[in-house]
């Protein structure tokens, strides 16, 4: 299928033949046949890719100084690659999209395919979305109508914080497309609205509609008229549709409001207020959200999970039905609003001219028939070569991006498939890569008899599953860690494992222990000696609670899903299994996902480990070290830049660029699989490290030491 991208590292919009997304739980696969061009702000994300790397430091101060920590943490040319492979990640264009649903999730009870539906997807011949993003468009509602609706819903969203009241004065700065559907929303609700813009023929267009429009350039030609319309009163709200830097928007918004009126900001301006601009009349001045309570809630948005009408009336998707209840019964017009209308395959007509004067631009999509619905993108057909690894993706999101693939190219795999969900993201990382094909459905990758080996670099909850489709395929498997992230799906695997054989290499991606400096620790420290004492401590930095990972029945947790890492480090060190685990975490009752934990680890060799995990650290200080103890001397790796010994006899330092040990992990991994030489750690260390990861979250939920099989 087609759909529309935007490069943001060189500026380019294309029009890209991508697999068809796969139609997931509690979602709508949706053909479209409409879809609106926001205008304002696409042109801010276009000209956002064509600026130079200054300009776009500029612009977005905040992740400069996430750039330099990081260089400071980890070394600039880390750095460097992460910032490049992060501005070559294209996004979708579009959140407006009218069309027919052709597919629908498990779960999903409130549709049927066949019904006629507005979103908030992308520019794509077909779309996936969550249901509480999707409602149903009114029979005498045009495709072309109803592809209005989520940007009509930005401008009611706004409406609704300003709470009008008939008959009271708002004013509407900023007559672009959703200023001139805020206008006639205001109307029908019985306000007499008064509008601004530079431009005279928007200033037409909404005096047309029954606005009091100007095209007053000055702010205090603006705060004058509106005292002059008002008779000294003021206005009781208004409302900036506008799209500028300037500080003089919100001040002229102060300045034309009645003592105690409301200031809504539904479009973006600069943000430096004045405190006399407000003291003197206790004005309220407050910041729109898009469509509504619900937006950017993950529970609500892609669980599913709705708020109850009575408490919170108008949600995103309650927004979006009214909207269309106002297109059904005509309060609301779009017709006049319309510039222009292209099918995608002329999308360039539309984004070489972004901001001519256009109000509104439609795209439409011809396609009638299943032809364009396809899960499988070719990109090139070369045959497997005999003797190589030969590799199929499940997954193409950031790890698989940021470190997998930059890792692993120039090591001698062939890489066959890469599936994502959304099919975007596979697509093109396989043209960046040279994959031989892109997919939405990671079972042709399970199909493919050319692939031996398949990575599983998805969301943790979809690891353990994935494993046993790959045994059961007779593939061998990398996955990235966890394993598992309940104690249930790792008995079930180790089941699967016992009933399949040893035949298929299980790798979890514990690449810690591969690092030259942890080769070289092991080295130096010889197993000869003793116990050893070890301490790692790891400054996670803050995620922010709303993301995957913190979801137990997702994410499995920070502790299961990274903490990993150092108890295999610490197994490695020590060649021994991990027998008790006995952990604290931060607060008198500390929730099961917390991040800020510390965990006692009991080897079966005697020696024991403290990690500390902690998620309240400063980002400045380097995110990773390890103090291993041992008959009068001491190792220090930090960051995995350096690494310091103490008491040791020809050895006192190392240090290079920062090396976890990602391409030595996959080096090796293509010999065993190509020479079958088994695996890199043993199954049950494997088991074993995933065991004290989920063991870890039960004894500091529990206030237990809990004991492990070794």
């Amino acid at each position: 299928m087609k759909q529309i991208i935007q490069n943001l590292g060189n500026g380019e919009t294309m029009l890209e033949e991508v697999p068809t997304p796969a139609v997931r739980r509690g979602h709508l696969l949706i053909r479209s046949k409409c879809s609106l061009v926001s205008l304002g702000t696409e042109k801010m994300l276009v000209n956002f890719g064509k600026s130079n790397l200054i300009n776009k430091a500029r612009q977005q101060p905040e992740k400069v100084r996430q750039v330099l920590e990081k260089v400071k943490t980890e070394g600039l040319m880390t750095t460097i690659q992460a910032v490049r492979n992060k501005l070559d990640d294209p996004i979708p264009l579009g959140y407006s999209n009218a069309g027919e649903v052709i597919a629908v999730g498990e779960g999903v009870t409130n549709f049927q395919v066949g019904d006629r539906v507005v979103s908030n997807g992308p520019h794509a011949e077909v779309v996936c979305v969550p249901v509480n993003l999707c409602a149903h468009i009114p029979d005498n509602v045009s495709y072309e109508e109803a592809s209005f609706t989520v940007v009509g819903s930005i401008g009611l969203q706004g409406i609704r914080l300003a709470e009008p009241t008939f008959g009271e004065t708002i004013i509407v700065i900023g007559l672009g497309l959703i200023g001139q559907i805020t206008c006639q929303l205001l109307l029908a609700n019985g306000c007499r609205v008064v509008g601004f813009d530079l431009d005279p023929h928007k200033v037409k267009l909404a005096e047309e509609a029954g606005v009091l429009a100007y095209a007053a350039a000055g702010a205090d030609e603006q705060v004058k008229l509106v005292e002059e319309i008002t008779d000294g009163l003021g206005a009781d709200a208004v409302l900036l549709t506008v799209s500028t830097k300037s500080n003089e928007v919100v001040s002229s918004a102060a300045k034309m409001s009645r003592k105690k009126g409301r200031i809504i900001l539904v479009g973006v301006t600069g943000l430096e207020l004045d405190r006399n601009d407000f003291y003197k009349k206790e004005l309220s001045f407050q910041v729109s959200c898009s469509y509504g309570p619900g937006r950017y809630d993950p529970l609500y948005e892609d669980k599913g999970i709705d708020y109850p009408a009575a408490y919170v009336r108008w949600t995103e998707k309650r927004n979006f039905d009214a909207i269309l209840h106002a297109l059904s019964s005509g309060r609301v017009r779009v017709e006049k609003l319309i510039t222009e209308k292209f099918p995608i395959e002329k999308y360039s007509e539309i984004y070489n001219s972004l901001g001519s004067g256009s109000i509104a631009s439609l795209l439409t999509y011809g396609n009638t028939d299943d032809s364009s619905v396809m899960s499988r993108t070719i990109i090139h057909h070369a045959s497997p070569k005999s003797g190589r690894a030969n590799c199929g993706f499940i997954g193409a999101g950031n790890f698989t991006k940021m470190t997998m693939l930059p890792a692993m190219n120039g090591l001698g795999y062939q890489l066959n498939g890469i599936s994502s969900a959304n099919g975007l993201s596979a697509k093109m990382l396989a043209k960046k890569y040279g994959f031989k094909y892109s997919t939405s459905d990671y079972n042709e990758i399970l199909q493919d008899k050319d692939i031996d080996l398949v990575a599983i670099t998805t969301r943790h909850n979809m690891h353990a599953p994935l494993v046993e489709k790959c045994l059961d395929a007779g593939k061998h498997v990398f996955v990235e860690k966890p394993l598992a992230i309940t104690d249930a799906e790792l008995d079930a695997l180790e089941a699967k494992y016992e009933a399949t054989g040893s035949g298929s290499i299980i790798h979890v991606g514990f690449n810690r222990r591969f690092s030259p400096y942890a080769v070289k620790a092991k080295q130096i420290l010889g197993r000869t000696q003793g116990t050893l004492s070890m301490v790692a401590t790891f400054n996670a930095g803050h995620i922010p609670n709303d993301v995957w990972v913190h979801d137990m029945a997702t994410g499995g947790g920070r502790i299961i899903g990274e903490a990993c890492h150092f108890i295999d480090l610490m197994s490695f060190f020590t060649d021994a299994p991990v027998v008790s685990v006995y952990a604290t975490a931060l607060g008198l009752h500390p929730a099961e996902n917390s991040d800020n934990v510390i965990i006692n680890l009991k080897f079966s060799d005697g020696s024991h480990g403290v990690l500390n995990y902690f998620a309240n650290g400063s980002k400045a200080y380097p995110k990773e070290r390890i103090e291993v103890y041992e008959g009068g001397r001491t190792l220090v790796i930090d960051n995995f830049r350096r690494m310091e010994g103490f008491g040791f006899k020809g050895f006192s330092s190392m240090r290079s660029s920062q090396d976890k040990g990602h391409k030595n992990q996959f080096e090796l991994l293509r010999k065993h699989v190509e020479t079958g030489i088994g695996p890199l750690i043993p199954f049950n260390i494997l088991v074993n490290t995933t065991r004290a990861s989920i063991a870890a979250v039960e004894s500091f939920k529990t206030g237990r030491m809990i004991l492990l099989n070794p």
